[in-house]
Protein backbone atom coordinates (compact mmCIF):
# COMPACT_ATOMS: atom_id res chain seq x y z
CA UNK A 1 0.00 0.00 0.00
CA UNK A 2 1.72 3.39 -0.80
CA UNK A 3 0.14 6.14 1.32
CA UNK A 4 -0.38 9.30 -0.81
CA UNK A 5 1.65 12.51 0.38
CA UNK A 6 -0.20 15.54 0.08
CA UNK A 7 1.64 18.76 -0.92
CA UNK A 8 1.28 21.85 1.82
CA UNK A 9 1.64 25.17 1.20
CA UNK A 10 3.57 27.11 4.09
CA UNK A 11 2.28 28.72 6.16
CA UNK A 12 5.18 30.80 7.48
CA UNK A 13 8.21 32.11 4.67
CA UNK A 14 12.02 33.15 5.64
CA UNK A 15 13.23 36.46 4.89
CA UNK A 16 14.77 35.88 1.04
CA UNK A 17 10.95 34.02 0.54
CA UNK A 18 9.61 36.71 1.80
CA UNK A 19 10.92 39.25 0.21
CA UNK A 20 10.28 37.35 -3.01
CA UNK A 21 6.81 37.54 -2.42
CA UNK A 22 6.64 40.94 -1.64
CA UNK A 23 8.71 42.06 -4.74
CA UNK A 24 10.95 43.64 -2.50
CA UNK A 25 15.03 42.59 -1.50
CA UNK A 26 15.82 40.80 1.46
CA UNK A 27 17.75 43.80 2.46
CA UNK A 28 14.64 46.05 2.53
CA UNK A 29 12.32 43.50 4.10
CA UNK A 30 15.24 43.35 6.87
CA UNK A 31 15.32 46.93 7.04
CA UNK A 32 12.01 47.23 7.78
CA UNK A 33 12.01 44.94 10.35
CA UNK A 34 14.61 46.86 12.38
CA UNK A 35 12.70 50.16 11.56
CA UNK A 36 9.40 48.76 12.63
CA UNK A 37 7.62 49.67 9.02
CA UNK A 38 7.76 46.60 8.28
CA UNK A 39 5.28 43.43 8.26
CA UNK A 40 4.95 41.48 11.55
CA UNK A 41 7.18 38.95 12.37
CA UNK A 42 7.67 36.46 14.14
CA UNK A 43 10.98 34.72 15.83
CA UNK A 44 11.19 31.32 16.36
CA UNK A 45 14.07 30.32 17.93
CA UNK A 46 16.97 32.48 16.15
CA UNK A 47 14.81 32.21 12.74
CA UNK A 48 12.95 35.11 11.08
CA UNK A 49 9.43 34.06 9.75
CA UNK A 50 6.87 35.80 8.19
CA UNK A 51 2.90 34.89 7.76
CA UNK A 52 2.01 34.85 4.24
CA UNK A 53 -1.32 36.20 5.82
CA UNK A 54 0.57 38.95 7.41
CA UNK A 55 2.47 40.23 4.50
CA UNK A 56 -0.68 40.83 2.05
CA UNK A 57 -2.11 42.05 4.94
CA UNK A 58 0.73 45.00 5.05
CA UNK A 59 1.41 45.57 1.05
CA UNK A 60 -2.53 46.20 1.05
CA UNK A 61 -2.14 48.76 3.25
CA UNK A 62 -0.25 50.31 0.21
CA UNK A 63 -3.78 49.92 -2.53
CA UNK A 64 -4.46 52.76 -4.28
CA UNK A 65 -7.25 52.70 -7.32
CA UNK A 66 -5.46 56.35 -8.66
CA UNK A 67 -2.87 58.81 -7.01
CA UNK A 68 -5.38 61.14 -5.46
CA UNK A 69 -6.65 57.91 -3.31
CA UNK A 70 -5.93 58.15 0.11
CA UNK A 71 -5.89 54.95 0.26
CA UNK A 72 -6.82 52.85 3.61
CA UNK A 73 -3.04 52.88 4.99
CA UNK A 74 0.78 53.67 4.60
CA UNK A 75 3.34 51.61 3.56
CA UNK A 76 6.34 53.83 5.10
CA UNK A 77 9.48 53.67 3.32
CA UNK A 78 12.78 51.28 4.83
CA UNK A 79 14.24 53.88 7.11
CA UNK A 80 13.99 55.29 10.76
CA UNK A 81 10.75 57.84 11.49
CA UNK A 82 9.84 59.97 14.10
CA UNK A 83 8.23 57.32 16.71
CA UNK A 84 4.73 58.93 17.10
CA UNK A 85 4.40 57.15 13.16
CA UNK A 86 5.81 53.74 13.94
CA UNK A 87 3.00 51.37 14.49
CA UNK A 88 3.18 49.24 17.67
Amino acid sequence: MQQAVAATTPRFLKTPDAAIHLGLSARTLEKHRCFGTGPIFRKLGGRIVYAIDDLDAWAALGARKSTVDPGVGVVHPAKRLPTAVVRR
